[in-house]
């Protein structure tokens, strides 16, 4: 083997501004952090994970889901900024058992935004990353398909063999705006993500408390149960067409799939 050496021949920020220009897609934002949410005083108290999760990097959106950049999830979800209308990309996945029936989690306590809520099968953010991604609607899916496969796993413990790419489905998209407390709330462009198959779970107490399978009476019954609290976009899906598309998940779900137009809630 041979080794070169390198010699320096420009100061470290005429490097840096080197490569910037060549490399104009860099950015350099998050990069540049000096502080990592561990640190921040707007997590102060909150569980340790939880903060750590909050330093991920969200896709930062314009109002037609086109990415204009990332910011963190910290960033994306302080109702300060929500309310100057940073809005970010995420999915929700209905997952259904060969009965047909909806796996429902319970957010852990320990979950900064929506703690202890009833909520479907997984929602969580695609990252600013290759592969989870997209400018394009069909690339986009792709990517929000990949992220659900991440924290399945992540979040109860789902192997990827049994959630394929190719098995879920995508159904719409819907656009709304939910506070959760008074410093952080949700805004974002939400992908719907339906699949049916049989898991096996393996539940991450600090994501999830609890969990169970619903039929369509089952969760109508639920959401009359006084003191059960449901997250804000589930409610709105259950109220909009959620029953109607379960009514059709072995016959005639094709004619919901792959809407183009986002459902503004």
């Amino acid at each position: 083997m041979t080794l070169t050496t390198t010699l320096p021949t420009e100061t470290s920020s005429e490097n840096a501004q080197h490569i910037l220009r060549l490399f104009p897609e860099i950015n350099t934002d998050l990069a540049t952090q000096s502080r990592s949410a561990t640190q921040d005083q707007d997590l102060a108290g909150y569980d340790e994970e939880q903060i750590r999760l909050m330093d991920e990097v969200c896709i930062v959106l314009d109002i037609d889901d086109a990415p204009i950049g990332s910011a963190s999830k910290k960033v994306c979800h302080l109702m300060e900024n929500i309310d100057k209308g940073l809005l970010h990309r995420a999915f929700s996945v209905f997952l259904f058992d060969s009965q047909s029936r909806l796996l429902l989690q319970q957010r852990a306590s320990e979950k900064i935004t929506f703690p202890d809520m009833w909520t479907n099968t997984c929602c969580s953010h695609p990252l600013g990353v290759p592969g989870e991604t997209g400018a394009t609607l069909d690339t986009a899916v792709m990517g929000v398909k990949r992220a659900a496969v991440r924290k399945l796993e992540q979040e109860l413990g789902i192997k990827a063999a049994q959630v394929p790419l190719d098995k879920f489905k995508f159904l719409t998209r819907i656009h709304y705006k939910a506070p959760s407390d008074g410093k952080w709330g949700e805004h974002e462009i939400d992908y719907i993500l339906f699949i049916k198959a049989d898991v096996d779970l393996d539940i991450n107490p600090n994501e999830v408390r609890d969990s169970k399978y619903v039929t369509a009476a089952d969760l109508k019954e639920m959401f009359k149960t006084d003191g059960l609290k449901f997250t804000p976009w589930f409610k709105l899906i259950c109220e909009t067409m959620l029953f109607e598309w379960w009514g059709h998940l072995d016959s005639g779900l094709d004619k919901y799939l792959g809407e183009t137009q986002i459902r503004r809630m």
